[in-house]
């Protein structure tokens, strides 16, 4: 044991050095490198024994562990590869988010078929993929360019207080915020 301890220090300056050359080349850090050949000796202690020169044994040791590590680097790939980004694809989002999001489409989709028919019709206009113009809504709608505005502002309201209270839909009568009854 005491010649164990009496080789590691011996041995320890010229390990450093070793390493520090052979590691960039390999594409390591240094005290990996380091460790891996601390394990190899560790073997060896527990095997054959004491190597015979161990300065040589040593320099051997780390050239081994540099060619063994540059053959790791090239045939290893990192955790975040993904084939479908390589082939150009968009990369799929995490399941956290998209879980999220599909539940915030899916309640944007309930609140709107609850609307009433006017703004139904109008919120899913907006929505729409294609992303058409006022122009495009108005001549849809058959409604003026210049109603679509205010009309647009009191569905969001509506469908903006759906959301946040979750409420039930809004009976014909209540339309979205408007008064129901004259005001005199």
């Amino acid at each position: 044991m005491a010649a164990a301890h009496h080789l590691v220090g011996t041995l320890a300056p010229l390990l450093t050095a070793e390493s520090d050359a052979e590691a960039p080349a390999a594409g390591v850090e240094s005290r990996d490198l380091q460790q891996a050949v601390w394990l190899r000796l560790l073997e060896r202690l527990a095997g054959p024994g004491v190597p015979d020169r161990p300065a040589d044994w040593l320099r051997r040791a780390v050239r081994a562990e540099a060619r063994r590590a540059r053959r790791t680097a090239v045939r290893e790939r990192p955790y975040t590869y993904d084939p479908a980004q390589d082939a150009g694809g968009r990369q799929p989002p995490a399941p956290e988010p998209a879980a999220l999001t599909a539940e915030e489409h899916r309640a944007l989709r309930s609140a709107v078929r609850r609307s009433p028919v006017g703004c139904r019709r109008l919120l899913a206009a907006m929505l729409s993929p294609n992303d058409p113009t006022y122009r495009e809504i108005a001549g849809k709608l058959g409604i003026s360019q210049g109603s679509l505005g205010p009309m647009r502002s009191r569905c969001l309201g509506c469908l903006r207080r759906m959301l946040a209270a979750e409420v039930a839909a809004p009976t014909p009568r209540e339309r979205c915020g408007r008064p129901t009854g004259r005001i005199r």
